[in-house]
């Protein structure tokens, strides 16, 4: 359809013209509200812009020459323009009904304390340095034991001892260990 027979049509049978309008654009200007609003409207909302956008042309198209020929660019920037201030108006309804309910924001809070978790961190990190400040084979007894969960046997492949030595080196390693937190503040 051109501008030239949108307003021939308007003058003469505004139903035919809506018809025509709807038949020939309507997936098309529904395609771009539904691309919009699809991220915080209902279907109803997308629905309403729809409408909107139909009314807008037949209340607001002004003949001008530049709309002689196909009218597409001038539906597709109407419905653009419409359902990203549909856009708008929704988001800020929902910013503003979003955290109004108790029951919602009960259902966000979670059981993950900042500060806990920051203890063990840092508790990490200052076990990890006593560790370190064992020497070797000591420490990496320690790690492979306890961080990699590896038994005797593996170990002792890795520090070039035997199973036993490890698991007693492991011990002696352990009361070190204890006694270096100990100094910082660390029991248990």
């Amino acid at each position: 359809m051109t501008g030239n027979e949108l307003r021939e049509l308007l003058g003469t049978s505004p139903a035919e013209c809506h018809r025509r309008l709807m038949k020939e654009y309507g997936r098309y200007v529904y395609a771009i509200v539904f691309n919009k609003l699809r991220s915080c409207g209902t279907k109803e909302d997308i629905e309403e812009c729809f409408c909107d956008v139909f009314t807008d042309i037949f209340l607001k198209f002004d003949y001008d020459e530049k709309y002689t020929n196909d009218i597409k660019g001038y539906i597709g920037t109407i419905a653009k323009r419409t359902a990203i201030d549909r856009f708008r108006r929704l988001s800020a309804e929902n910013s503003h009904n979003a955290y109004t309910d108790d029951e919602d924001m009960a259902e966000l809070v979670s059981d993950f304390s900042v500060d806990d978790h920051v203890d063990s961190s840092e508790l990490r990190i200052i076990l990890l340095q006593k560790i370190k400040e064992l020497g070797e084979p000591d420490s990496t007894i320690l790690m492979q034991k306890f961080y990699y969960n590896r038994k005797s046997s593996e170990i002792a492949k890795t520090v070039s001892m035997t199973a036993s030595s490890v698991r007693s080196r492991c011990t002696r390693a352990m009361e070190k260990l204890r006694g270096k937190l100990a100094e910082v503040g660390i029991t248990k």
